[in-house]
């Protein structure tokens, strides 16, 4: 290997670990918002996707919305309703299908952590300008759509 694909090697290498750790560094101080309301990023998403059904859902279909396995989705629900966020009922219109339903305190607890949640987000953005976010937006979307990852 010569110098120059050594130090393009390096500069990659470093590159990919700063979005890593960037990565990283915003996923504990989001859920660092949350946590004194009982909850985590994974955790407001079932909320959040309980409140967009407007009715119970089956928990096949949340681990679809979520994009998760079966058992994460499980164990979602089941501590979620330990701290009656959720609620189990059995769907009447297949007794093999189990569905989760938020509760009152969940629908509570869910616009407790929104709020949170957005105000984490702005601080962590507020010291970039819009054309800094655009730009970041533009390169981290080229990431998300490339089909190699």
């Amino acid at each position: 290997m010569n110098e120059m694909s050594e130090a393009g090697s390096r500069e990659t290498g470093s590159l990919l670990q700063a979005l890593v750790s960037v990565g990283r560094l915003i996923d504990e101080r989001l859920n660092d918002a949350l946590e004194h309301y009982g909850l985590s990023l994974p955790k407001l998403g079932v909320l959040h996707n309980l409140i967009q059904a407007d009715g119970p859902l089956p928990l096949g279909v949340l681990r679809e919305r979520l994009g998760c396995v079966k058992s994460n989705v499980t164990q979602l629900v089941d501590r979620l309703e330990a701290d009656n966020l959720v609620r189990r009922a059995n769907d009447p219109a297949d007794r093999r299908s189990v569905l989760a339903a938020i509760t009152e305190e969940g629908r509570q607890s869910y616009s407790a952590g929104r709020r949170a949640l957005e105000e984490a987000e702005r601080q962590i953005l507020e010291g970039l300008s819009a054309s800094d976010r655009e730009q970041l937006s533009g390169l981290l979307g080229r990431f998300v759509s490339d089909s190699r990852l």
